[in-house]
């Protein structure tokens, strides 16, 4: 099945959009203690029993609406049950927690793999939407593989010595700045690798 091109801020707004939910729904009910089949659970649980099935109804909309998701959302969608189920399971949030640092690991881990090859895993992961000549794969990759391990150890440092509530204000806006401006910081090196698409 080829891929689908959807509206840029309507794929946005299904990536982003689980995350402020989640985000909304810890803070309205983050001080509260629910009773179910005989078990307390914290606010934050309960949040992120209810963001689960939100990740995954947004990845299955990308889904119809591409034809098409990247390794990077299945195995996002695939830790989010896992380590959510498990937060939920043994009524412990650090499972939840931990995973943007699994995620992190091992994206970071694989691009690291890749450049002791000599090869860089993000162009056949991007070459299509973003045309560079080899050099400028291989900077960009080098730079990604050090920023994913800097984000996998500060999420480390902030779930493990600071408050839930500033661990969910890191990952809903502190994780996505970031991201941002990475990416917006590379612009210098997409203008000065970046290849004219032929046609």
């Amino acid at each position: 099945m080829s891929e689908k091109k959807i509206n840029p801020m309507v794929k946005l707004a299904l990536e982003i959009g689980p995350i402020v939910l989640f985000f909304i729904t810890y803070t309205r009910i983050k001080d509260r203690q629910f009773e179910l089949f005989g078990q307390s659970y914290e606010g934050f649980i309960v949040a992120t029993a209810a963001f689960i099935p939100i990740l995954l109804v947004a990845t299955g909309i990308v889904w119809g609406m591409t034809g098409k998701l990247s390794k990077m959302q299945l195995m996002t969608a695939v830790l989010v049950v896992v380590f959510g189920g498990m937060s939920i399971w043994f009524n412990d949030d650090r499972f939840f927690k931990m995973k943007p640092t699994i995620i992190y690991l091992l994206f970071g881990g694989a691009l690291g793999i890749g450049l002791l090859r000599g090869k860089s895993y993000l162009r056949g992961l991007m070459e299509e939407v973003m045309p560079m000549a080899e050099e400028g794969w291989m900077k960009l990759t080098r730079r990604m593989c050090a920023f994913f391990l800097a984000l996998a150890l500060a999420n480390e440092l902030v779930w493990r010595l600071m408050s839930t509530d500033a661990w969910v204000n890191f990952k809903t806006f502190g994780l996505t700045a970031a991201l941002f401006v990475f990416f917006m910081a590379q612009g210098p090196l997409f203008s000065k690798y970046g290849l004219e698409e032929e046609g």
